[in-house]
């Protein structure tokens, strides 16, 4: 009785989901299955190498430990010490950097930590290069400056006309003022890093005693991890990639990418790279693969600390996962002819810096997650002709994830929470990703700043701290479509019982209406 007075009622509605079926009936079979068994066979493939990548890293990580190889041991090291002839000469001029663009929250912490490193004091050159469009902001660097030249300090405030370049701009005119060619090495703070007094000490040394090395890069840590679970999936991903990619690379090939800050760069081995560049966001990475290329080495420093701050919002979070997924799929496009042409760098090293810290980190690692795990996955709910098999769909996923939870052991509770979060945001990087390599859209160049709100500077106790309620400005309309199609994906799987995905897509489905309505800042996790 029911059927026949819904076919009564609506007669047009009932006519045109039929067509509907017999439609998708008659393209499944020539068109969809096929389709999507090679898009799956795809995501399989890019699942398998980047599982290879991850297994690698982490014996090549496991070989180190256990024989010890420290860098101190691998390369010449010796302390730095007064000497009763030469006195203070016998320390190198450095040249401190200090970029900044309307930092009023952090800019008296990362000038004051430079002005506190223990050097001698006519030894060191610290440059604030402010591009600040702020003028009150600007008085007030200003002032900071001047306060610590009171006190002896040699410290220097630059300005520029305009922010060609943004911030590779900034520091290749650092370099061009008369005073830096007394300067043998140049040291790279953002406006929120706080080096320890002790960071020229570690780290100028391997410069002097080993000339074939170009840089020292310092590992980062976060003083705001706590402050949410967004920091926390943060910490999360940047400790794997410093405790393992950073160490692997350095370790193996004597390279890696350097991180734009807390690091050390020979100036002699910058100016022979070409210096700065801005035609790609990751002028860092791009310095770092020329100089490479040229022969020189790097060296990563795991036991060097050095404090920052991570976005706490989703905006400034995803304005800075856009330059970092895009940048470096730019890059490899524009670069990845003359890495192949190069003579001064080994084949395995070619091979190294082209397929596994590109192709594989920058490329497989974020499109095959939101590929496969957010669409393909997805699309065979209503294709149960096309199965995945077990290994690709579970034993595969799940070593991955262990081996991305060895960086931060604390936080191995939230493994799950991390690996939706990371689906979600898989989603810009894999459209970042796509816009960098075929260099399309008008973002490939596009430089934001990321926001820092000055959390370094909180001394309240962890107890003390109260969650805050963070509503994004407006809904994240790509987060919430994706979540609505997983959900429905999950309630036809429930419906029809065929591959049993729906827990998981009702859980990402979760994950990405939370993000969708910006409410990723509000959960504080407990460690």
């Amino acid at each position: 009785m029911d059927r026949v007075s819904t076919a009564s009622m609506f007669p047009g509605v009932i006519q045109a989901r039929e067509q509907m079926w017999m439609a998708w009936q008659q393209v499944k079979a020539p068109v969809i299955v096929p389709l999507l068994q090679l898009a799956v066979y795809i995501c399989l493939t890019m699942s398998v190498m980047l599982f290879v990548e991850k297994v690698y890293m982490a014996v090549v990580i496991t070989t180190v430990r256990l024989l010890g190889r420290r860098p101190e041991t691998r390369y010449k090291w010796e302390p730095m010490g007064d000497d009763a002839e030469l006195g203070t000469s016998a320390y190198p001029m450095v040249l401190i950097q200090i970029p900044m663009y309307n930092e009023k929250e952090v800019y008296q912490l990362s000038i004051g930590a430079a002005c506190g490193l223990s050097w001698p004091s006519d030894r060191i050159i610290i440059q604030v290069l402010d591009d600040s469009t702020d003028d009150s902001i600007k008085e007030l660097v200003q002032i900071e400056c001047r306060k610590w030249a009171n006190k002896g300090v040699n410290i220097k405030y630059a300005i520029r006309d305009d922010r060609v370049g943004y911030k590779a701009g900034a520091l290749r005119q650092g370099l061009k003022h008369s005073y830096v060619k007394e300067c043998e090495y140049v040291v790279i703070f953002d406006a929120d890093f706080q080096p320890e007094p002790n960071f020229l000490l570690r780290t100028i040394p391997f410069l002097i005693h080993n000339p074939k090395v170009a840089l020292v890069q310092g590992r980062w840590t976060f003083v705001n991890a706590d402050e949410n679970m967004m920091t926390r999936m943060q910490e999360m991903s940047l400790d794997y990639h410093f405790f393992v990619e950073q160490q692997v690379g350095s370790s193996t090939y004597g390279f890696f990418g350097f991180n734009g800050t807390a690091g050390v760069w020979r100036i002699s081995a910058v100016n022979e790279a070409g210096g700065w560049k801005d035609r790609t966001t990751v002028e860092d990475m791009d310095l770092s693969v020329r100089a490479s290329l040229k022969g020189w080495k790097y060296i990563f420093l795991k036991d060097l600390e050095v404090k920052s701050e991570l976005p706490s919002t989703f905006k400034a979070f995803r304005h800075q996962q856009h330059r970092w997924a895009c940048g470096p799929a730019n890059l490899f496009r524009k670069m990845v002819m003359e890495i192949c042409k190069n003579k001064k760098v080994t084949l395995w090293t070619k091979i190294y810096v082209i397929y596994s810290f590109f192709f594989i980190r920058k490329i497989v690692g974020h499109i095959v997650t939101f590929i496969f795990y957010c669409i393909v996955i997805p699309m065979t709910v209503f294709v149960p002709e096309v199965q995945i098999p077990k290994w690709g769909l579970v034993y595969i996923p799940s070593v991955i994830t262990l081996l991305n939870s060895v960086g931060t052991p604390r936080s191995f509770h939230l493994l799950m929470f991390w690996v939706l979060f990371e689906n979600v945001m898989s989603l810009h990087r894999t459209k970042a990703t796509l816009s960098g390599l075929l260099e399309a859209g008008g973002r490939v160049n596009e430089w934001v700043v990321t926001e820092k709100l000055g959390d370094i500077m909180k001394t309240k106790s962890k107890a003390a701290r109260k969650p805050r309620l963070r509503i994004g400005d407006r809904l994240h309309l790509m987060e919430l479509c994706t979540g609505v199609y997983l959900f429905f994906c999950g309630c036809y799987d429930l419906a029809h019982g065929k591959n049993h995905y729906y827990i998981y897509l009702y859980l990402q489905a979760i994950a990405f209406v939370i993000v969708g309505f910006g409410y990723v800042g509000t959960f504080v996790p407990q460690s």
